[in-house]
């Protein structure tokens, strides 16, 4: 029996031929992110299970970056980061990307000096654009949006401050395999869609559980002439749908794309064509609509236009799922010349 792309990569950090849906492994772990929020508890369980000397499983290999609680006054905000950079220098950790923002209590959170801060945006973003997404690999991280960086052929999924003070202190963790779902994209996308129409539109197909537990893998001519931005939105929203992780096989826009940002080695793995699969969609991209998901979940699914009478009184742009370049370029479109 073949294998799915999640299962060969799950199989080969276990030290395993093969794995099966269902069954229990440890891996190891590539890389493990933190970011502000977490990266204090995480610290506090791997000190309690470790000791107060104990060192990280390798210093390379743990990336944190400070990405919520950053334009903020609120001290006891900014005390999260400080924890954080206490940790970075006590273990001599490689990747810290410190907002380095000046503290007064009543004001905002300038940077000390603009020219200078390694504030890198959104985790999911910035974990890309500096080189430590790659095929093949293993990356955890403490926020449930880290299935974005399956958009670079890896298996990459959001974990809890628990099993994240683990990696911490072995490199390695326990899963599950998940069983596969798969999603044939067909045709090239509309100049008026974007991936976020697709996903929402798979999601409102299945549900906001009908992944759980399971691997969302994206194939197909359709999913390969989109943009690496646009399958890591893609990716991002696997959790949205219970997903496990989301993935889509790297190719060579792939390729060229993490060489770009990295000189460290990778291993590119695909699905075997007698793979079994949970389940199996196809969609026609040109047959697809702008699509909304309406409050309160992303599975209640609408078309923009039986909407356009619906007056909004906010709008936030950016987010774990839309805080790319191209998200803000799509934006910045439509606001042209227009007044808000």
């Amino acid at each position: 029996m073949g294998q799915t792309l999640t299962e060969k990569i799950l199989a080969n950090h276990s030290g395993r031929d093969s794995v099966t849906p269902g069954e229990n492994v440890w891996v190891n772990v590539d890389v493990l992110m933190t970011h502000d929020v977490c990266g204090p508890g995480t610290i506090g369980v791997f000190r309690k299970h470790f000791g107060p000397d104990a060192k990280v499983f390798d210093s390379e290999k743990v990336v944190i970056i400070p990405d919520h609680y950053i334009f903020t006054a609120d001290l006891h905000a900014h005390r999260n980061i400080d924890i954080l950079r206490t940790f970075v220098k006590e273990q001599g950790l490689k990747y810290f990307y410190d907002p380095d923002f000046v503290e007064s209590e009543g004001f905002p959170s300038p940077y000390k000096d603009p020219t200078a801060t390694q504030y890198k945006g959104v985790c999911h973003v910035a974990l890309p654009e500096e080189g430590h997404t790659r095929p093949g690999e293993i990356l955890l991280g403490t926020d449930s949006h880290t299935c974005t960086a399956g958009a670079f052929g890896e298996f990459a999924t959001g974990i809890g401050n628990t099993d994240a003070g683990f990696v911490l202190g072995t490199g390695k963790t326990w899963l599950r395999v998940p069983e596969t779902m798969k999603f044939i994209l067909k045709g090239t996308l509309p100049s008026y869609l974007m991936a976020k129409d697709i996903i929402l539109h798979a999601i409102g197909d299945i549900g906001v559980d009908g992944a759980t537990y399971r691997a969302m893998e994206w194939d197909g001519d359709g999913v390969f002439s989109l943009s690496i931005e646009e399958r890591m939105t893609l990716c991002n929203m696997a959790i949205e749908a219970g997903g496990k992780n989301g993935i889509i096989p790297a190719d060579e826009l792939t390729e060229n794309f993490v060489r770009s940002k990295t000189d460290k080695p990778f291993n590119v793995y695909r699905s075997d064509t007698d793979a079994k699969y949970h389940s199996i969609y196809e969609y026609d991209l040109q047959t697809l609509e702008p699509t909304v998901a309406k409050p309160h979940s992303p599975d209640n699914r609408d078309l923009a236009h039986k909407l356009k009478e619906v007056k909004l009184n906010r709008a936030y742009i950016g987010s774990c799922t839309g805080g790319k370049i191209e998200d803000f370029e799509a934006a910045a479109k439509i606001l042209d010349g227009k007044s808000v």
